[in-house]
């Protein structure tokens, strides 16, 4: 049930955040962020809670804690 322009965002981001490692995510997912916004897309915590999980995938342990440690700065950032 989700909005074609915004799944085909979130399918690209996927795609081209799979082989980043934690580190590269922060300035990967800033990115994103700001093109999303500029192209007037609003994702819910859902939608990108997903988005988190899938780019997790495949990655250790650690780098998942990582990925999570970066999404909190980025909330408290807001």
């Amino acid at each position: 049930g989700m909005d074609k322009t915004k799944l085909e965002m979130l399918q690209n981001l996927a795609e081209q955040g799979t082989g980043k490692s934690a580190s590269d995510m922060l300035p990967f997912l800033m990115s994103a962020a700001a093109r999303g916004k500029s192209n007037g897309l609003q994702f819910t915590s859902d939608e990108i809670s997903t988005v988190l999980e899938v780019l997790k995938m495949g990655k250790s342990p650690q780098e998942a804690a990582k990925l999570d440690r970066i999404v909190s700065l980025m909330k408290m950032i807001r």
